[in-house]
């Protein structure tokens, strides 16, 4: 059972001062597959899974929701690629229909395996860096974690 609390809290100018956090280089290494704080520890212990916490900096990867927001932009991208450069060929080039599946179908997979981890790191490093879903150290009262 959670209890809430009735003391209310009071802001100060103390309760303002947080640890800044840089958007592009937690993204940055994040997409390298490293801790998006320290930038050393490993963020991923199997392809798409991630670690339970940093082993340099013991950063807890536990809260993280990346849930299906890398799929959907690997989408975006690789069907950014895709998509004009089939254009483009179909259009200007007459290529046998084998020919076409030969080149498109195993390009498209190749890029949305290789882009899914990448991708997934760089949203763990922004849920990190804009403290969403528990990545905030001092969470609001009252507010159970999911």
């Amino acid at each position: 059972m959670v209890t809430m609390s009735t003391v209310p809290k009071i802001w100060t100018r103390e309760t303002g001062l947080v640890e800044k956090r840089d958007l592009f280089a937690a993204m940055k290494r994040g997409f390298r597959g490293r801790c998006p704080r320290c930038g050393e520890g490993k963020l991923f212990r199997a392809f798409l899974k991630t670690a339970d916490n940093c082993s340099v900096c013991d950063l807890d990867f536990t809260p993280h929701r990346a849930d299906d927001l890398p799929a959907y932009l690997v989408i975006v991208i690789v069907g950014h690629i895709v998509v004009p450069t089939i254009l483009w060929i179909e259009t200007n080039y007459t290529t046998p229909v084998w020919l076409s599946f030969v080149a498109y179908l195993p390009f498209t997979f190749f890029a949305s395996l290789g882009l899914l981890q990448p991708v997934k790191g760089a949203v763990v490093g922004l849920q990190w860096a804009l403290r969403m879903h528990g990545f905030d150290d001092n969470p609001p009262d009252g507010i159970p974690p999911v």
